[in-house]
């Protein structure tokens, strides 16, 4: 009976340790496929904006090679291939033009989350909010939340950087004043709609996120085993 019991153990045991080597495995298949994909999509972007800029005495080119092209590859390889994704693709080869940086941003960052991140045009906002996405890990669906929520320019007016990265409080780009007095702007006369033009010096400004970074960096180091 006990080594019945022992077996079931055993056998138990084996299967959790095999389950964990294969979900391992899916894991760091899906993100090699992400990377490939994503590096794809640089390549792709890199080779029309080189294209284009070649012509760049004429504006129609661009237009027509762009028009063109969409349709061959949608055609031969399906919808992925569309014009606004291709222009997704040149959006994202301009605004990292640096191979050695995309290298390193598609190990850690999928595809959509990076398409959540290339519109946004202040490198040093890009950067920042690239960063805390590594650090904490934000799901595609929290990164666009945190973005929405204005955690770059709340953490920027804050005095205490760390607040608003451990509150996460929501804020929406309106004029809602149930959240202006949730973010208490209202008592240091900061108004939503004066949001943006209320940020401190560039070189203040770099040095008060880099501090946030740093203690979100901090942080997942003690939670990490």
């Amino acid at each position: 009976m006990g080594e019945n019991v022992n077996h079931d153990v055993q056998s138990q045991q084996l299967f959790e340790n095999i389950k964990q080597l294969i979900e391992q495995s899916k894991q760091q298949l899906a993100v090699a496929v992400n990377a490939t994909m994503s590096m794809l999509y640089w390549q792709i972007g890199t080779k029309i904006n080189t294209e284009i800029k070649a012509y760049s005495h004429s504006e129609s080119y661009g237009k027509k090679i762009v028009a063109t092209l969409w349709r061959q590859l949608a055609l031969e390889y399906g919808a992925s291939f569309s014009e606004k994704n291709l222009r997704r693709m040149m959006q994202f080869a301009e605004t990292f033009p640096d191979e050695k940086i995309v290298v390193s941003l598609i190990r850690q960052l999928s595809w959509t989350h990076l398409l959540a991140v290339i519109s946004i045009e202040n490198p040093l906002k890009r950067e920042f909010y690239i960063e805390m996405c590594k650090l904490e890990h934000w799901s595609v669906r929290t990164f666009r939340e945190r973005i929405k929520s204005m955690l770059f320019e709340r953490t920027a007016i804050s005095k205490k950087p760390e607040k608003p990265i451990q509150l996460g409080l929501i804020l929406c780009a309106g004029k809602n004043e149930e959240h202006v007095e949730l973010m208490q702007l209202d008592r240091s006369n900061i108004r939503v709609a004066d949001y943006l033009t209320v940020l401190p010096p560039q070189k203040l400004l770099e040095e008060k996120l880099h501090k946030a970074i740093a203690i979100a960096q901090q942080r997942f180091e003690g939670f990490r085993p």
